[in-house]
C-alpha cells in the first residue's frame, strides 16, 4: 500500500464486504511499520515542513527484485531511503540505501519507476526543493542520469515507465528500451501562461554514458511530443494522466494506450489515444531534430534542425549497424555525436495516434488510470477491452471495434466517489480480476458482469467479448470461466441478435395515480448504443413537450389528467448493420384514481368493515359493493353501514352537526391541497392575533416612553397629570437635553411666591420637602393643571448647579 507508513503483504488478504461481484479487500496480516525517527521529524519541521503531514515516511516505490524480495523506497521525512522487503518473513533487511534520485523528497511530487533486470529506472526529483527533475538508472555497475538542463526536462510530471524488449529474432540485434511518459512545460514555445506538452522519452538499456562528454549521463535520451487531438472539432488533449502498454503474443507490435485531458478542461473532457510502437520508433530513428533559436517577436523558441547529422546517429542504441562501424559501446561514441545529442534532445516530429484521432472521447468525466486486456471472441477475432477509472471512483469498460470504441458498462467501485489512484489487471487464466486502489482501500472486481443480462437479446447487444448466451441453460455466461466452448453459445460483437431463440419479454407494470400528480415511469436498458423511444397508445411520444421530462432511466409526466391514462411502452432502438433493431424494454399501464361523491346518512356514520386497517389519509365512502383503489395495484374494499337514497341537499345543511361524514375529497382536487386548506386557517388566525397583540404592546410602550410625537404625547401628558402623585424628574433639565413635565408642587406655593431652592449638595435631583413628600393644595393644583393642559409642552425648569453656594436669588 503506497502513501502510508504501513507495508501490507499482498499475498494474504481477507474479504470484508461483498456487493454483487465487487470485493473490498482488507489486508490484515502480516504488516510492517516503517516509521520515521523523531530526530528526522524535527529536522524536517525545522526546514518549514509540516511535522504532522509531510514529515512522515510515504512509501513511493514498490518494485519486485525477484519472487521473494520487493525493492521499497519511502520519502522518510524528506530524506528518501530504500530497503529490501522479504516477502516470506515480511521483514526489512535493513540495507537503508540512499533513496536520492530513486524516490521523491516530497510525497506530493510526481514520480514513476520500473525494475528492469534488477536495476531501478525512475523518474523523480533529485533535490529537497524538487527543482531538479531527473530520469535515472540506479545500478552498481553504471548508474546514469539525465543532464540538468531545461531542454532535457522542463518541470515534468511523470506518470508511467515501462520496458519494451527487443525482438530476439530480429536481424538488427537492437537493444531493450525503457520508455518514460510525462507532461512538461513547453520549450518550443513561450507564452504568458505555461503551455503543457505530453511527452514520450526513451533510453537504451545497455547505455553506459560517454567517455568524455556526457560522463555518467544518458547518451540515448530522446523525447518527442505525443499528439492526441480531434482536428475537426479543434480539441487538444495535452495533459497525459496514465499510460498502459499492451504486449500480447497475438499482436505484431505493442500498442500504447494513453489517457489525456485538456489543459483548460472547462467542459470536463477526457480522451483515450492509442499509438503503435513502430510509429514511436520511426520518430526517434528517422525523425528530424529541433534546435534552440532566437526568433525576434515570435513565440517560437525552437525550430527544426536542417543541418548535417553526425554519424552514428545521435541518440540511437548500439545495434548491429553501430557494431559494424566498430562502436561496441556508448563509451566508444565520438564526441561530435555526444555533443549533438546533448544539445538536441527534442525531436521535431510528433507521435501521431492510430487513425489520427482519439479512440474514445467522454464528456463530464475525468479519467485517471487505464489498463487494457486482449480477449478472443467465439469467432476467433481479437478485441482490446479497455478499463478506465475516473476521479469519482467509477470504472468504464469499453471495447474497440470497427475503428471506434463503445462503452459496455459503468461500475461504481468506491461508494464515496473518491478518485481511483491505482488500477492493475491480473491476467491469470480463469482468474482475471481488476484491482483498484484509492486513499481508503483496495477493491477487487471481475472483468465482466455477464449474469446481469437476463435475456439473449440483452446479452448479445451488450457486445461484451467476455459474455455469451448459453441456450440450454438460458443464461449469459463468462466464456473465460468455462472449460470448453460449445457450439450453441451465441455471441455477436456486431450486435446482431437475430439468432436469439427467445422473444423479448415485456414487463407490464400497473400504476394508479391521482389527478394533478406526477408519474415516474422507469426504463432501464442494457445496451449503451441503443436509443430510448417512448410510445403512448402505439404512437411515438413527443418528450420535448413541457408536460414530459426524459431522464436517463425514467420518464416524468406532470399534471396528470384523464387524457394521460393508457399504455406507455419504452422501446430500445438500435441500428445494427443498417438494420433497425427494436425491442420493448418496459411497459407501463397508467390509470387515474377516480373519486366518486358519497351519500351517507348524516345521523348514522359510516361503518368500516372488520379487518380493514389500511385506511388512506383522505378517502371517500363509496356505496355498497364499490371499491377504493390506492396508489398501488392492490385493491382494498371499503363498505358502508347503510345506503342513503335521500337527496343530498338536507345532508349538506346538517353538515355541522356531523362533520366526520364529509371528509371526502372533491373530484379533481388533490389530497395535499385539502390538507393545507383545513389546517392553514387556524394557523393564519393565530398568527394574526399574535402580531396584533404584539403591535398594541409596542405602541403602548413607545407612547408611554415618549418616543411618539404630537397626539400620542398629548395623550400621555393628560394621563400623567391625572395622577395625584406624579414622579419628579429633573435630571433632563440638569443636562439641558430633554424637556420634562413640571411637578404639581413645583409650580407655585399658596402665597404665589417661588419656592426657595433647597441647599444644593451636588447630588439631589428632587426638591427638599421635609419628609420627601410634595405639598398639595387643591386650588393651586387645579390652576396648575389648567395651565399644563393648555400648554403641555411649556415646561419651566430651574437649573441647579453642583458648585452653587447661594441659597436663592
Amino acid at each position: 500500500q503506497r502513501g502510508s507508513e504501513t507495508l501490507h503483504c499482498l499475498n494474504n488478504f481477507q474479504v470484508n464486504v461483498k456487493c454483487t461481484d465487487l470485493v473490498f479487500v482488507s489486508l490484515v496480516f502480516p504488516q510492517l511499520y516503517w516509521k520515521v525517527t523523531e530526530d528526522k521529524k524535527t529536522k524536517c519541521a525545522d526546514k518549514g515542513k509540516s511535522k504532522q503531514t509531510e514529515c512522515l515516511n510515504y512509501v513511493r516505490v514498490l518494485q519486485p527484485l525477484n519472487d521473494d524480495v520487493l525493492y521499497v523506497c519511502g520519502t522518510n521525512a524528506f530524506q528518501p531511503i530504500c530497503d529490501h522487503l522479504n516477502l516470506m518473513s515480511f521483514e526489512l533487511r535493513g540495507k537503508n540505501e540512499d533513496g536520492k534520485g530513486r524516490c521523491p523528497f516530497d510525497p506530493a511530487q510526481s514520480y514513476t519507476s520500473v525494475m528492469v533486470d534488477g536495476e531501478l529506472y525512475s523518474g523523480t526529483s533529485y533535490n529537497f526543493l524538487g527543482s531538479e527533475p531527473i530520469i535515472s538508472r540506479n545500478s552498481h555497475q553504471s548508474p546514469l542520469r539525465t543532464e540538468y538542463a531545461i531542454p532535457w526536462l522542463n518541470e515534468p510530471s511523470f506518470v508511467f515507465a515501462d520496458v519494451i524488449r527487443a525482438d530476439r529474432n530480429s536481424t538488427e540485434e537492437d537493444d531493450d528500451k525503457v520508455y518514460f511518459f510525462f507532461t512538461e512545460m513547453s520549450v518550443e514555445y513561450e507564452f504568458v501562461g505555461k503551455l503543457m506538452i505530453p511527452r514520450i522519452s526513451r533510453v537504451c538499456k545497455r547505455d553506459q554514458g560517454g567517455l568524455r562528454t556526457l560522463q555518467k549521463k544518458w547518451t540515448s535520451f530522446l523525447k518527442a511530443r505525443l499528439i492526441c487531438t480531434t482536428p475537426d472539432k479543434n480539441l487538444i488533449f495535452n495533459i497525459i494522466n496514465d499510460v498502459f502498454i499492451l504486449k500480447s503474443p497475438s499482436l505484431k507490435e505493442p500498442v500504447i494506450y494513453g489517457v489525456f485531458t485538456p489543459q483548460l478542461n472547462n467542459m470536463g473532457l477526457s480522451a483515450v489515444c492509442a499509438y503503435n510502437l513502430s510509429t514511436v520508433e520511426d520518430v526517434f530513428s528517422k525523425g528530424k531534430y529541433m534546435q534552440s533559436a532566437t526568433v525576434e517577436q515570435s513565440h517560437t523558441k525552437w525550430v527544426r534542425y536542417n543541418g548535417e547529422i553526425p554519424k552514428p546517429r545521435p541518440g540511437a542504441c548500439i545495434n548491429k549497424e553501430a557494431r559494424a562501424a566498430n562502436y561496441m559501446s556508448s563509451l566508444n561514441l565520438p564526441d561530435k555525436t555526444l555533443q549533438f545529442v546533448k544539445d538536441h534532445p527534442l525531436m521535431d516530429d510528433s507521435v501521431t495516434p492510430i487513425g489520427d484521432r482519439p479512440r474514445l472521447i467522454k464528456q463530464d468525466v475525468r479519467y485517471t488510470q487505464i489498463v487494457v486486456d486482449r480477449v478472443t471472441a467465439l469467432n476467433g477475432s481479437m478485441y482490446d477491452v479497455i478499463f478506465v477509472s475516473t476521479d469519482k471512483g467509477a470504472l468504464h469498460k469499453a471495447i474497440s471495434y470497427e475503428n471506434g470504441m463503445h462503452i459496455i458498462e459503468e461500475i461504481q467501485l468506491f461508494p464515496n466517489f473518491e478518485p481511483v489512484q491505482t488500477l492493475l489487471l491480473s491476467s491469470k487464466k480463469g482468474k482475471r480480476y481488476l484491482y483498484a486502489g484509492s486513499s481508503s482501500g483496495v477493491v477487487q472486481s471481475p472483468v465482466a458482469f455477464c449474469d446481469k443480462y437476463s435475456t439473449c437479446v440483452d446479452c448479445v447487444l451488450a457486445r461484451d467479448p467476455y459474455c455469451a448466451w448459453k441456450s440450454h441453460e438460458a443464461s449469459c455466461i463468462n466464456i473465460l470461466k468455462e472449460d470448453e466452448i460449445e457450439r450453441d453459445w451465441i455471441q455477436n460483437i456486431g450486435g446482431d441478435a437475430s439468432s436469439c431463440p427467445d422473444k423479448v419479454r415485456e414487463n407490464s407494470l400497473q400504476h394508479t395515480f391521482k389527478h394533478g400528480s406526477t408519474a415516474e415511469l422507469k426504463c432501464s436498458q442494457k445496451s449503451n448504443l441503443a436509443q430510448v423511444v417512448w410510445k403512448f397508445k402505439d404512437d411515438v411520444l413527443k418528450v420535448e413537450s413541457p408536460k414530459y421530462r426524459l431522464l436517463e432511466k425514467a420518464l416524468l409526466i406532470f399534471n396528470l389528467s384523464e387524457g394521460d391514462s393508457g399504455v406507455y411502452q419504452c422501446l430500445s432502438e438500435e441500428k445494427v448493420k443498417n438494420k433497425k433493431f427494436s425491442q420493448v424494454v418496459a411497459k407501463h399501464v397508467l390509470e387515474l384514481k377516480k373519486i366518486q361523491p358519497s351519500t351517507v346518512d348524516p345521523i348514522q356514520p359510516a361503518a368500516q368493515t372488520e379487518g380493514n386497517t389500511d385506511v388512506p389519509k383522505m378517502s371517500t365512502v363509496p356505496t355498497e359493493g364499490s371499491t377504493a383503489q390506492t396508489s398501488t395495484t392492490q385493491i382494498i374494499p371499503i363498505t358502508t353501514g347503510r345506503i342513503i337514497r335521500e337527496p343530498i341537499g338536507p345532508i349538506l345543511a346538517s353538515a355541522t352537526s356531523n362533520p366526520e361524514i364529509f371528509n371526502s375529497v372533491p373530484d379533481g382536487v388533490p389530497e395535499k391541497t385539502m390538507f393545507l386548506k383545513s389546517n392553514d386557517n387556524f394557523l393564519l388566525i393565530f398568527l394574526f392575533l399574535f402580531f396584533f397583540v404584539l403591535f398594541l404592546s409596542l405602541l403602548s410602550y413607545n407612547c408611554y416612553k415618549g418616543y411618539l410625537p404630537d397626539q400620542c404625547l398629548k395623550f400621555r401628558s393628560a394621563m400623567l397629570l391625572g395622577k395625584k402623585k406624579p414622579k419628579s424628574d429633573f435630571s433632563d433639565c440638569e443636562q439641558s437635553v430633554k424637556e420634562t413635565l413640571v411637578e404639581q408642587g413645583s409650580i407655585q406655593n399658596q402665597t404665589g411666591e417661588q419656592p426657595k431652592p433647597a441647599h444644593d449638595t451636588g447630588y439631589e435631583t428632587e426638591p427638599d420637602c421635609g419628609n420627601g413628600q410634595v405639598q398639595h393644595d387643591d386650588h393651586v393644583s387645579s390652576q396648575a393643571h389648567k395651565e399644563v393642559k393648555d400648554k403641555p409642552f411649556d415646561v419651566k425648569c430651574e437649573l441647579k448647579y453642583a458648585d452653587s453656594d447661594a441659597e436663592g436669588d
